[in-house]
């Protein structure tokens, strides 16, 4: 198996904004720690930091939510390569405790350069709830569930 890197952004105080911090507490039930060349990293608040952690992996894997889709809460989406690299920018706008997934990849490549994989997936799920509140919104926990389902699928690991 290539060597993992699965993100996890988001802020659990932020209502549903925690969701992809939600899927990485979710894979950590379902695959333990017996999986050593599959990295669970949540990117909540402190995302600089972890960006370092990926250096010698062969593939990342992302989950975050987005707002302002227009979708129901939700609601999944899957990238497609090509729009993932184009959503790296050569150097993106950011503030220390909004990490987005995209800026994340933009930085991940500067850091990593010539080992920056190939293989990268994107999860998205549609929010709109981000009030300071904790807690998720059923659509959303569902969506969550379902990405941890998807990922286990993809590296070939039903658990």
């Amino acid at each position: 198996m290539k060597k993992t890197a699965i993100l996890g952004f988001g802020n659990p105080v932020r209502s549903d904004d925690g969701v992809g911090c939600m899927v990485i507490e979710d894979l950590k039930k379902r695959l333990g720690e017996a999986e050593p060349d599959i990295s669970l990293l949540d990117m909540g608040t402190s995302a600089f930091e972890v960006l370092f952690q990926l250096r010698d992996h062969a593939r990342i894997i992302l989950v975050d939510g987005v707002l302002n889709t227009g979708e129901p809460d939700g609601t999944l989406y899957r990238l497609p390569a090509e729009a993932v690299e184009a959503s790296i920018q050569d150097d993106p706008m950011v503030f220390l405790h909004s990490l987005k997934w995209d800026q994340a990849l933009s930085y991940a490549k500067k850091i990593l350069g010539e080992a920056y994989p190939d293989d990268i997936s994107v999860y998205l799920i549609s929010i709109t709830n981000t009030r300071l509140e904790v807690g998720m919104s059923d659509a959303v926990q569902d969506a969550g569930k379902k990405v941890t389902d998807l990922i286990l699928e993809e590296l070939g690991m039903r658990k």
